[in-house]
């Protein structure tokens, strides 16, 4: 079956086509082509699409039917995780080493499933740089051992992936992130596609419509700038 993409034009980085036109099979995929220029994946995630491709692959951008998000005024550890963190005396940062988490991201998936090529590395970094994607660490001591990164829209964190060392490090890294983001008014962690590992940490499905009706008003939310500020986070331990 030959399938026909769109190709994106390199002279209009906000430009992409009508979600309404991505395929059913496979689910999602949108457009093909362009670039990664912070310009671009800021225009892309305010209009709910990302890119996901592999090494040697073309550019391609999706928006699938189904979308995961965790919602930060409804998540709540398990009393397990709370005493497990208590006990390993886990700290939780913000901003302080983007490059650091983005690496291990992608080096701890193995060669065969690296969908964080140096490329996308490249453009992650810059779009940090700019102030619009963000990451979240973990630390046993001095050694970091979990975290995650995204990018923010508005009242809404994307998550683009996440990473764990040691026990339970990256659901460390989304309860803190999820604390510290619903005291400064976040309101969507987006988690793109469902999988159990999210499921377990409270991920809902919702569809795509409901999706990008909210995407509509969360990304004309100002959060105080504080909330990405390089800072240690503390959460309520109730």
């Amino acid at each position: 079956m030959t399938i026909y993409l769109p190709p994106l034009d390199d002279n209009k980085p906000e430009h992409f086509p009508p979600i309404s036109s991505a395929l059913d099979d496979p689910d999602g995929l949108l457009a093909i082509g362009g670039d990664l220029s912070p310009r671009r994946l800021a225009s892309a995630y305010r209009q709910g699409i990302f890119p996901w491709f592999g090494v040697d692959e073309p550019i391609l951008w999706w928006s699938p039917s189904e979308r995961a998000v965790i919602h930060p005024t409804r998540f709540s550890p398990q009393k397990s995780l709370r005493k497990f963190v208590r006990k390993n005396e886990y700290r939780v940062s913000i901003n302080q080493c983007f490059d650091d988490v983005i690496q291990h991201c992608a080096l701890i998936r193995g060669e065969d499933m690296v969908w964080i090529t140096p490329e996308m590395r490249s453009a992650y970094k810059a779009l940090h740089r700019q102030g619009s994607a963000h990451s979240v660490e973990v630390w046993q001591g001095d050694e970091l051992v979990g975290g995650l990164y995204g990018v923010s829209v508005g009242a809404m964190f994307c998550g683009e992936s996440m990473f764990s060392l040691k026990p339970n490090a990256s659901k460390t890294a989304l309860w803190f992130f999820c604390e510290h983001f619903r005291r400064h008014g976040g309101l969507w962690v987006d988690c793109q596609m469902m999988t159990e590992h999210l499921a377990s940490m409270g991920a809902q499905a919702i569809s795509r419509d409901a999706f990008l009706t909210e995407l509509e008003t969360l990304k004309k939310v100002k959060l105080d700038e504080s909330v990405y500020t390089p800072q240690c986070l503390g959460v309520q331990d109730d």
